[in-house]
């Protein structure tokens, strides 16, 4: 079996896009063995700073590995500079980790996003460390059902209430369709305040709000 196969058969669908004024990243809940259910409400988005987040999907011990090296370089950048390490450094730095483990790959697909002093941007970076920038993107087996209702209303510059709704409606989707995603989602957002989870009130508020209209 290939590392595509792999991260396939985890499941996953995590969604990422660039809003006009930040970005915004959503995920499943559910966590899979094959066809089992291991966790219904599994951690798939990861705040790394004030100002940027990153998801995973993937085998889950090599995601905790990147985390918490991410993390931590993030942190020194921050310390030994006084400012925040700028989000295509983060991503640059996730990229380099990737590679060097290349041997015994790491088997994780990333989204980065976050806000700085350039603007809201977006990244994937994958096991072997290729890493491209995005206006939107998606990892995980779910991810062509979710890109698909993006890609329908998707427009550059899109303001980031809409892209919220946009990606909620995106990320539903997949829970119903595809099998290895679902349970839950969380979305995040990273603007000028800086990087915060949506709050369950907040979810369900857009949620109703979408199946009204």
């Amino acid at each position: 079996m290939n590392i595509e196969e792999v991260i396939k058969k985890t499941g996953t669908t995590t969604l990422g896009m660039v809003a006009k004024d930040g970005v915004v990243l959503a995920t499943d809940t559910r966590v899979t063995a094959g066809y089992f259910i291991a966790n219904t409400n599994g951690k798939k988005m990861y705040q790394l700073d004030d100002h940027v987040g990153m998801t995973i999907a993937g085998v889950v011990a090599d995601a905790q590995d990147i985390i918490d090296i991410m993390k931590y370089n993030i942190r020194s950048y921050k310390l030994e500079r006084g400012k925040p390490m700028p989000i295509s450094a983060v991503a640059r730095l996730a990229s380099n980790v990737f590679f060097y483990n290349r041997g015994t790959p790491l088997i994780v697909e990333s989204l980065i996003g976050g806000f700085d002093q350039t603007g809201p941007s977006l990244y994937m970076v994958d096991f072997f460390g290729s890493i491209t920038k995005e206006t939107v993107s998606g990892t995980g087996s779910g991810s062509p059902i979710g890109l698909g209702v993006i890609d329908g209303d998707y427009r550059e510059g899109l303001p980031l209430d809409d892209c919220i709704r946009l990606i909620i409606r995106a990320v539903t989707a997949a829970m119903k369709r595809d099998s290895a995603t679902g349970n839950s989602f969380n979305v995040a957002v990273a603007d000028r305040e800086g990087f915060r989870e949506l709050t369950d009130d907040e979810k369900h508020g857009y949620l109703k709000s979408i199946q009204q209209n």
